[in-house]
């Protein structure tokens, strides 16, 4: 695969994003990508991307991560990724993503109207939770949504939420990497050239969305990430209606 200024811009660009809101490099990157190249090989590409620009980001703010939200989901994310590995053989998962958007959106709109708090969720909504991740990232590449509904419910200060998001897509993607490598997925050579390549943007785009955040304040952070969730809501269903429909 060639690498042209078009993947380097996107590429930059979804992970300067991920370093100013914490989440939404994939929902910017799998889509514009996908024009250029496979899905097939954009899916697996960003998820390796995903960790390193996770961890980097995760050490940036490292003292702010919410270190218990991730351990109790563990369980429900993995039987969440193996269905989604069988559920790819079947379908696509276009209405699964429908509903997925709209439920995104909901969440977003709710925390740009200040309803939004934190609150204790039962261990049903959490092994649902954990199970809706591992099957969208697996399938789709892009549980970053679903991660940010759930800690979003989870925690108030959007500053932490910010901090704990890439903690999360570091053991999503990993898990999710996990089964697509059983599966031969990451057994093209050319995709580990184009990793290689487009990496250095990546967390350049990281470094620079990290900078950005700390000169703002909560107040502008906390719309900002709200926001960009329903943005990403609207992407999601964008995505399913046209799959429903072409």
């Amino acid at each position: 695969m060639d690498i042209s200024l078009y993947s380097v811009a996107v590429i930059f660009a979804g992970y300067f994003v991920l370093g100013t809101a914490g989440f939404g490099s994939a929902l910017i990157i799998v889509p514009l990508l996908a024009w250029h190249w496979p899905l097939a090989f954009v899916v697996p590409l960003v998820l390796l991307i995903d960790v390193p620009a996770a961890v980097l980001h995760t050490g940036l703010n490292f003292k702010q991560v919410m270190w218990r939200e991730l351990p109790p989901l563990l369980p429900s994310v993995v039987v969440g990724a193996l269905a989604g590995i069988g559920l790819i053989r079947w379908t696509q998962g276009e209405w699964l993503l429908l509903i997925l958007g709209g439920y995104v959106i909901f969440i977003g709109w709710k925390g740009l109207s200040g309803a939004a708090t934190a609150v204790r969720v039962s261990s049903s909504g959490l092994h649902f939770a954990g199970f809706a991740m591992g099957l969208v990232e697996t399938m789709f590449g892009t549980a970053g949504p679903v991660v940010m509904s759930w800690l979003s419910q989870r925690v108030a200060d959007p500053f932490l939420i910010r901090a704990t998001m890439p903690m999360t897509i570091i053991g999503l993607s990993s898990i999710a990497l996990g089964m697509v490598g059983a599966t031969g997925g990451l057994a093209e050579v050319a995709l580990w050239t184009a990793l290689a390549s487009l990496m250095p943007f990546a967390l350049l785009g990281v470094g620079l969305g990290h900078w950005v955040s700390k000169r703002i304040s909560a107040a502008v952070l906390r719309p900002f990430i709200y926001g960009f969730l329903c943005l990403s809501g609207f992407v999601l269903c964008a995505r399913a209606l046209r799959g429903l429909y072409s």
